[in-house]
Order: structure tokens, then sequence, then C-alpha cells
């Protein structure tokens, strides 16, 4: 009997190595050993057990790890040949991405203001690579697009402007500046017209406002509903965490640390925020009231009566000048273009224009503008892309105060402010810089504390 069991144990030739069968092996053979010892069974015995089981395990660990090893080569093979493949497409598609381009007759620039727009353009060769459909499509930067829109006023082959619109999640300054270059562009004679197929959210309408005409699908969305300002607060959070929050601030109206140690907005805080966020929205209505030639009152009754949120309601009111689909768009634009229904019109997207020449660009080596961006929080050290560091910025500004080919310095701040000592070091070197040369700050969407 017990001679049949070892025979039954036995291990088949076609059992797949796995680590569950290598463990089960000598587990199994582990047990037959001690319930042999257990029964006083002859030594002979247990050698034999050892044997067959205990050694057949081994060589079934040694199949194991056989197929583990070449399963684990070719996916370093794999790896690799992938790695490469991938490399040598990034490579070329960079390589054309570097060549100038060229336009057709009768194209259309393509403002897209669905992405957050950075104050600079990523110049990573890198910026905008999509690894699953293997294309790059880089954010243009604020600063290429005021300069695209400023060079198709003069570009022939450009026929207008057509702002798409949906998310515009880029604040209101960086709005701002977009719509009053796209105001200048109009006083080429070129058109301009808006559309959103979507959610035309109030920064997109904002935007839209600069053209000639509006046009949103019969089932979309205006979203025109006024600003407002909200604060969350934690302090009774921390309470039953057991935290307490000790602060050191100077002055009333130092509101950040507010939601730390009240329950609600103090005087000051709330007076503060109502000021600044009553004087962005009578800004844009009162840009709105000019551009569509609708009242403020209106406007804001408008607004407090969430009108746009019917897209028949918002063409009725005068938000919008049409209800229309995209099929009918691409007529709209090819007829203002001067073409017929018939005939092709070319879409230019905004990364692409910028790879444009501009036959009016003129550089000099000899007299030059450094233009340096402080985009993000300010923290010591050299910093990186998502933040300022005062070490790094303030060797840039003594840099080009040194340099006497730069005749003056314009500082780009988009920062909420951060580290007080190494903003006390910027702010040192700009002292510095601004009495051997001419030094103009332009101020973003944030330009807070230590950005200030």
């Amino acid at each position: 009997m017990e001679i049949a069991l070892l025979r039954f144990s036995s291990l088949s030739p076609r059992l797949v190595p796995s680590p569950r069968n290598t463990i089960f092996a000598i587990c199994r053979g582990i047990y037959q050993i001690y319930e042999f010892l257990d029964h006083g069974r002859h030594k002979a015995l247990f050698f034999h057990i050892f044997e067959t089981h205990f050694i057949k395990a081994i060589i079934l660990m040694k199949s194991f790890l056989k197929y583990t090893l070449a399963t684990i080569t070719g996916l370093i093979i794999f790896s690799i040949l992938f790695f490469v493949v991938m490399l040598a497409s990034l490579s070329t598609m960079m390589i054309a991405g570097d060549k100038p381009v060229s336009i057709s007759e009768n194209s259309i620039l393509v403002l897209k203001a669905g992405v957050t727009i950075p104050d600079q353009g990523n110049t990573s060769p890198y910026a905008g690579f999509d690894i699953i459909n293997m294309t790059i499509t880089p954010v243009p930067g604020l600063n290429e697009i005021l300069h695209n829109i400023k060079k198709a006023a003069d570009d022939d082959k450009i026929k207008g402007i057509l702002i798409e619109n949906g998310l515009m999640p880029s604040g209101w300054a960086t709005n701002e500046e977009v719509r009053e270059a796209l105001e200048k562009f109009r006083e080429s004679g070129k058109f301009i017209i808006a559309y959103s197929d979507y959610v035309l959210l109030q920064q997109g309408y904002y935007l839209s406002t600069a053209a000639g005409k509006i046009y949103v699908n019969p089932s979309s969305t205006v979203d025109f509903k006024g600003l407002s300002g909200e604060v969350m607060f934690y302090k009774k959070a921390l309470e039953k965490l057991g935290v307490e929050v000790q602060v050191l601030r100077h002055g009333k109206f130092k509101g950040a640390v507010e939601p730390y140690i009240l329950d609600q907005l103090s005087k000051e805080n709330e007076e503060q925020i109502k000021s600044y966020v009553g004087s962005i929205w009578s800004h844009v209505v009162e840009n709105i009231s000019k551009a569509r030639g609708i009242s403020p009152e209106k406007l804001n009754l408008l607004a407090d009566n969430l009108t746009g949120y019917v897209a028949s309601e918002a063409y009725e009111s005068g938000l919008v000048d049409g209800l229309i689909y995209r099929d009918a768009l691409i007529d709209t634009l090819k007829i203002l273009s001067g073409l017929t229904t018939d005939d092709k019109i070319a879409m230019v997207p905004m990364h692409k224009y910028t790879k444009v020449p501009d036959s009016k660009k003129m550089v000099s080596t000899k007299n030059k503008i450094a233009v340096i961006y402080a985009s993000g929080t300010i923290a010591m050290g050299k910093g990186n892309e998502n933040n300022i560091g005062g070490d790094a910025f303030s060797e840039l500004i003594r840099k080009e105060r040194k340099d006497s080919t730069i005749k003056a310095i314009v500082l780009r701040v988009n920062s909420p402010g951060g580290n007080a000592i190494a903003s006390d070091i910027m702010w040192r070197e700009l002292e510095l810089a601004s009495k051997a040369k001419p030094v103009v700050v332009s101020m973003g969407n944030y330009a807070a504390s230590g950005g200030y």
C-alpha cells in the first residue's frame, strides 16, 4: 500500500512547471517523510521517499527556473526593441516638427480654447507627446498665441480666425490678453467666428465676444452666470484630529490662513474678496456690453436668470448670433473666405502656425530685450518647470544685468508667492538690475504675496 502511494506521487512528464506544482511536490514529500518517521519506519524507506519526491521536486524547480528566465529574457528583449522603435519614431517626429511649415491659400487659423494656456510655450521636444496615438501636439504658450494672431493679420493666406470654445481654464488675465489681440486682428478687415458645439463656459464666452459672430450648437449651453468666491474652512476638522495651527501674520487683510483658524470669513477678508471679484465682473460686463450691444443691466439680469443655459434663449436674448451645426459652420467659413460650398478650406491649428515663418520679424544681435518668465510657486534652490527657484532666478537676472547687449528686462510674473527668503533674494537682484537698465514687470493671472 505504501509502495502504491509512492508510485502514485511520482511526477508526470506532462506536468507544466509552475511555482504551485513545485511547492506542492516539496510539501507532499516532506509530509510523507514526517509520516514515516513518526511511525518509526526503516531508514531505507525514508531515503527512498526522499529520493522519489524531494530530488524530483528540485528537478522540477530547475525546469521552472529555466522557463522563468526564458520569459524574463524575452521581456527584456521586447522592451529594448520597443524603446528603440519609440526613440526612432520620436526622433523622426521631432526632426519633422523643427522644419518650417507652409500653409495653403484660403486658410483659417484655429484657436482652440480648451486647454490651459501657459505664459510661455514649452520648448521641450517631447512637449505634447501622446504615447497612445504616437503624435506630438504642443500646447502653444500665450507668447506664441499673441504673436500668431498678430502675424495672421498680415498673412494673405489667412482669411480669418475660428475660435473653437469649450473649457477655458486659463485665467481671466490670460483670457483678456488673447481677447485684446483678437480685437486688434479685426482691424485688419478679416473675420473672426466663434463656435461651440458643447458647453460654452463663461470665460470662453467672454473670449468669443471678440468675434464678429458667435454660433453654438442647437443643443449646447452658454454658461453665463456671474462670478463668485468660495472658501472652505478646516478649523473644526483639525481640532477633531488634535491639530493646533499657530500662525504668524501681519495685518487684517492677510486672509490666506483664515480657513485654518476661523469658522467663517472675517469682515476684512469678505470685503476684499467682494472687491476683486466685483471688479473683474464689472470689467467683463462692460466689455461684453460694448461688443454685443446689450446694456450692463440686461446682462446682469441674464446672468441672474441663467438665460444662456437654454441655447434658444441665449439666441433670443442676443448672447449668441445663431444656432447651427458644424457642417453649416464650415459652409459659413467658406462663404466668408470668398469660396463656394464645394471648395476646400484649410484649418490651421495654432501650434502648427507657430512654425510658419514671419517675414516681418526682425532680430537684432546688438540691442536685445530679455523676457524672463516667473511662473509658479516661489521656492529656494534651482526650482523646476512647476515653480520658481530663488537661486536660479537670481542667477539669471544677474547674468542679464551684466550682459551689455541686453538693453532692458521684461519680467512676466504669474505666481501666488511662496518662500519669503527666496522672494527677498529675487527682489534684491531685481533692484540691482533696475539700477543698471530699465526693468518692466508684466503681471499675469497671479502676482500675489512674494510674487508681488
